[in-house]
């Protein structure tokens, strides 16, 4: 049995379509990441599975249990991270923790063994406001109050947008010591990077899934050659790599651009062409292809 499953669902906002026949599984056990960016239908998803939203068509069920049908009993088995802050910014963390064991009538020494390792980390604000602590420490508190009930299934919507990037690997490590737990783990995120810390991910832009996989096979699946190429002017190298007959697509990356080939071709053709065009100090370089690439080469493929 899936611990998560989506079967044609689709969810319309006035005339926009935030989810397209969304078909998706997800195992017990599983670190599953839903990966695109702001406004490609990640939360309305989440707020599916989480019971908070009535699909427009097709089903959903969380743990064997119907999302419209089940509600009540699906709340009581899940634990949810939404992508906002959502606790009491006026109570304490010791009185946010309390409160949520309290509504799951629980203790939290009942399953103070699930969130010991992360709560140690906060214990000592626990009289702190949960409105006064740094951006790490909420979302630190958030995922102790979505455990406090020990859930079958955690759902945690873009936990980690605007979290510094050291509270963003910590955050992640403790995902990977919960799924050791046993508990299945449903992320998403719109950091391409954060893709690989998970057994499987979708690829999900405008409501549609682009591709479902593991990190590895999507990344593999990059169906061109790739070029990182970097010259003096950056600005004017886009376009101009763009208008290169040989190029498929070219995109920004880090601080280099990616320049997918629509064929095999020496890169002594690119540095006669680029010097043509007045280019200095270019460097062209084989790069190997990420999530992000592949990302990139499946909307183009979707767009056309």
């Amino acid at each position: 049995m899936n611990d998560i499953r989506l079967t044609h669902i689709r969810k319309s906002y006035g005339p926009v379509e935030a989810v397209k026949e969304v078909d998706l599984s997800v195992s017990p056990g599983e670190l599953f990441g839903l990966i695109g960016p702001d406004g490609a239908g990640k939360t309305t998803i989440f707020r599916i599975l989480t019971t908070l939203l009535i699909p427009d068509a097709g089903t959903a069920s969380v743990c064997g249990y119907d999302t419209v049908r089940d509600y009540k009993i699906i709340r009581n088995k899940i634990g949810y991270m939404p992508g906002r802050f959502s606790l009491y910014q006026d109570l304490s963390v010791e009185e946010n923790l309390n409160f949520f064991a309290t509504v799951f009538h629980t203790t939290v020494a009942e399953n103070y063994d699930l969130i010991k390792d992360i709560y140690i980390q906060i214990e000592p604000f626990k009289r702190r406001r949960a409105g006064k602590l740094s951006g790490g420490m909420k979302q630190k508190l958030a995922l102790c109050c979505a455990l406090i009930h020990r859930p079958s299934v955690l759902f945690l919507d873009e936990p980690t947008t605007g979290v510094d990037p050291v509270s963003r690997n910590e955050l992640w490590n403790m995902l990977g010591n919960l799924k050791k737990q046993g508990i299945t783990l449903f992320v998403s995120t719109p950091y391409m990077d954060e893709a690989s810390r998970c057994d499987r991910i979708a690829l999900i832009q405008n409501g549609a899934l682009l591709s479902v996989d593991t990190p590895a096979n999507i990344s593999s699946s990059f169906p061109r050659p790739l070029w990182k190429v970097k010259s003096g002017d950056m600005h004017r190298l886009l376009a101009d790599l763009r208008a290169w007959p040989l190029a498929y697509s070219c995109y920004a990356f880090g601080d280099t651009h990616h320049l997918a080939l629509k064929q095999e071709v020496e890169k002594s053709i690119l540095y006669d062409y680029l010097r043509a065009k007045g280019h200095i100090d270019i460097e062209v370089d084989t790069a190997l292809p990420g999530i992000e690439d592949s990302f990139m080469a499946l909307l183009g493929d979707h767009v056309k």
